[in-house]
C-alpha cells in the first residue's frame, strides 16, 4: 500500500471508531498509523466502580481498541476481530487522562498479535495487554462508518 493509501486508510479507521455509538459515552481521541494506534480518554466519574476508581472494563476497552486498530491498519478490505485478549491491571486511576498505545508484534496472512499499554496523565503504566486478532468477512465500507 502506498503512503497516501495508508494515510487515507488510517483516517477512515479513525472515523469508523469515532462514529461507533459506544464512543459517544467515552469521548475518545484516536490516532492510527501503520501497525500502531493511540487512543486517549479523559477520566470521568461515570467510569468508576464503587471504590471511586476507573472500572476494569474501561482499561480493557482502551487496551483492546488500541491493539485492534493497530491490527486493522494492516488490513485493507476487511474488519478485524478480536479472537482473544489478556489484560493486566497494574494500578488504579481516578483522575486525569488514560492513553492506550497499541502495536502489532506479529502479522500473518489472516492472524495477528498485538500488544498495548495504558498510561495515566503522569506517564505511569497502569495496564498492559495482548491479544490475537483475525481477519473477518465483514467488508470495510461506508455502511459501518469507514469513510472520510
Amino acid at each position: 500500500m502506498s503512503a497516501s493509501k495508508v494515510a487515507e486508510h488510517c483516517r477512515k479507521l479513525e472515523q469508523m471508531y469515532l462514529g461507533a455509538p459506544i464512543n459517544a459515552f467515552y469521548s475518545p481521541a484516536i490516532w492510527v498509523s501503520q501497525g500502531e494506534a493511540e487512543i486517549t480518554i479523559g477520566v470521568k466519574p461515570e467510569f468508576f466502580h464503587a471504590a471511586d476508581a476507573v472500572h476494569g472494563s474501561v482499561y480493557f476497552k482502551l487496551l483492546d481498541d488500541a491493539a485492534f486498530f493497530a491490527v486493522n491498519s494492516l488490513i485493507e478490505e476487511y474488519f478485524a476481530l478480536t479472537a482473544s485478549f489478556t489484560t493486566y491491571l497494574l494500578r488504579p486511576v481516578s483522575e486525569g487522562t488514560m492513553k492506550a498505545v497499541g502495536k502489532v508484534v506479529y502479522a500473518g496472512a489472516k492472524s495477528f498479535i498485538a500488544e498495548s499499554v495504558v498510561i495515566d496523565g503522569e506517564g505511569q503504566e497502569i495496564a498492559r495487554g495482548s491479544g490475537s486478532f483475525v481477519t473477518s468477512k465483514i467488508k470495510l465500507t461506508a455502511d459501518i462508518g469507514y469513510r472520510t
